[in-house]
């Protein structure tokens, strides 16, 4: 079914000025497609926005993602500062060492464990420019995503409000081509940018439209099918509040 895009974009504009009421937003801009499509929205609905490119460590972050973030603060009309979070995980890192390496960690694990580091990194960025901007932290992730936990909790997972949550990836991009984003954006395989020549459809292993046939559909490959639910399961208790003896108290 087609997506009637300019009612979207009007009532997707309307939700965020509704959050915000006299706040601003801070989001991070990886210039990657996500954060381009909550951004434009965000622009749209006020002009107390502030865009953060934040590169940890990967030269993507400086090279191609930069670029592309700075492209769409410029064709948006987005305000953009840029913070290096690299000397910042470095040092983590060293610190981290000497403990892990004593514990007898796996260095699969302590490869994966410092990878996150990254987006708790960048988050924790995030609130503490939007805690002094008086502002709210909008969220870039679509449901793709979300549906089998390609996020990281207390990272890139954490936000304030997310315009684009319901969306799959390939609604994403058609969304841009509707609002006539950057084409490098458009094209690009899309990448978290953790480390060298990271994709999210290999670090998945599954393809973003073989996720999506199944969300939007409900079709799929027999093993496309198994391998996106089981995901899912796995990664449950992203989607969920922390787990407290005698219930949540914020839900009663």
């Amino acid at each position: 079914m087609l997506r009637d895009w300019q009612r979207e974009f009007q009532e997707r504009v309307v939700w965020i000025r509704e959050i915000l009421g006299n706040r601003g937003v801070v989001y991070g801009n990886s210039g990657g497609k996500d954060c381009t499509l909550a951004g434009i929205l965000c622009r749209q609905a006020t002009e107390n926005i502030c865009g953060v490119i934040m590169p940890c460590q990967s030269s993507r972050n400086y090279g191609s993602d930069r670029e592309h973030a700075l492209l769409v603060a410029r064709k948006y009309a987005i305000p953009t500062i840029e913070i290096d979070l690299s000397r910042t995980k470095s040092a983590l890192e060293e610190a981290f060492a000497p403990m892990l390496q004593s514990m007898n960690v796996q260095e699969e694990n302590i490869a994966q464990a410092c990878m996150n580091i990254n987006p708790r990194l960048r988050m924790t960025t995030l609130y503490t420019l939007a805690q002094a901007r008086g502002a709210l932290v909008c969220g870039t992730g679509n449901r793709s995503e979300a549906t089998m936990g390609y996020f990281t909790k207390w990272g890139d997972g954490a936000y304030d409000f997310n315009p684009i949550a319901d969306l799959t990836a390939t609604e994403i991009f058609d969304f841009l081509r509707y609002l006539d984003a950057p084409v490098e954006i458009i094209e690009k395989a899309p990448s978290a940018g953790l480390f060298e020549g990271q994709t999210d459809e290999a670090e998945m292993g599954i393809l973003y439209a073989e996720i999506d046939n199944y969300l939007l559909h409900g079709q799929g490959k027999p093993e496309h099918v198994e391998k996106i639910e089981r995901a899912a399961e796995q990664s449950r208790h992203k989607r969920e509040l922390p787990k407290c003896y005698g219930g949540n108290p914020c839900s009663r």
